[in-house]
């Protein structure tokens, strides 16, 4: 199957772009962390991401690859620029209690597990990177990866990410990501994130 090439998402997109992602990440043991109930967790989760995607649209990058047969979005990368300061998401506080509502402790405690893990050198940030399950093994996450790498190696400037689970850690091994010291942060149930960081 042939996908079109990657381009930039376009403001009116960034609700699809956070579904994609909430429906890509629906089984991810975060998620069930964070929305545990299955009836409520792809909503929640995607009013979370297109709050967090909106952002990346201003102060970063959100690239897709759309479908072959232009029905919607195949795969998204979202992207944060922290080489220079950026305010925090307008309105962030209430947005997410608003959107969050009986799991806003959960996601009070994600917040204050990455800001307290986040690295301090200059960087670009991975927050996100989605391939729609119908699409994976196709390579599509790869390619995203790979387009910017290249932009950022030739400014410079080293990467950033929280992989998920040990498949993802393998994957951006491959793709020049290294193990950070700690390299396991963990949500109150336990659940991992593992840091890691690709030099430019």
């Amino acid at each position: 199957m042939t996908f079109p090439e990657i381009r930039s998402a376009r403001d009116e997109e960034i609700p699809a772009v956070g579904h994609l992602i909430s429906h890509s990440f629906f089984h991810l043991d975060a998620n069930a962390y964070l929305v545990p109930p299955l009836e409520d967790r792809l909503k929640v989760m995607a009013d979370f991401f297109t709050l967090l995607t909106e952002h990346a649209q201003k102060y970063g990058r959100v690239d897709v690859i759309d479908l072959p047969d232009g029905g919607g979005l195949a795969a998204t990368a979202v992207w944060f620029d922290y080489t220079k300061e950026s305010p925090d998401p307008e309105g962030y506080d209430e947005r997410l209690r608003a959107l969050a509502g009986d799991y806003i402790e959960r996601f009070l405690a994600l917040d204050q597990l990455f800001e307290k893990h986040h690295p301090h050198d200059g960087h670009w940030h991975l927050a996100f990177l989605a391939v729609h399950p119908d699409h994976q093994h196709h390579g599509l996450g790869g390619q995203l990866m790979t387009q910017t790498h290249s932009d950022l190696d030739t400014a410079g400037v080293p990467a950033y990410l929280e992989a998920t689970n040990e498949n993802n850690v393998r994957l951006y091994r491959r793709s020049g990501y290294v193990d950070m010291d700690p390299f396991e942060m963990l949500l109150p149930d336990g659940t991992p994130f593992f840091r890691m960081w690709r030099a430019a």
